[in-house]
């Protein structure tokens, strides 16, 4: 994980990679739809005190996906802002069907 990335379009490929235990897939996208909802629930009840709970949703599926299945330290440790841009564009390739939660189908 030592690489320097130029751009995003260098660094998703490698976050892929680092994301390719289906179970690891599967709670990053239970918990990127909780943040979302968090989000939407504060926006549309107007209590931002709902986000205080974003960070847990957000990074505890995602940190036990790497800790117990993929065995991997999070990208996020390295890069944070591309690896949350990266799980937002692993939640929709996923929910567009451009990624498989089989990694050895993308």
């Amino acid at each position: 994980m030592n690489k320097e990335f130029s751009n995003f379009k260098e660094f998703y490929p490698f976050y892929l990679s680092q994301h390719a235990d289906k179970t690891c897939r599967i709670l990053h996208v239970i918990g990127t739809t909780i943040v979302l909802a968090l989000f939407f629930t504060g926006i549309i009840h107007f209590n931002p005190r709902i986000w205080v709970f974003i960070p847990l949703a957000g990074y505890g599926f995602a940190w036990i996906g790497h800790a117990f299945f993929e065995k991997n330290k999070p990208a996020t440790f390295k890069h944070p802002l591309w690896s949350l841009r990266g799980d937002f564009q692993m939640y929709f390739d996923i929910l567009s069907g451009r990624i498989s939660l089989n990694s050895e189908e993308d």
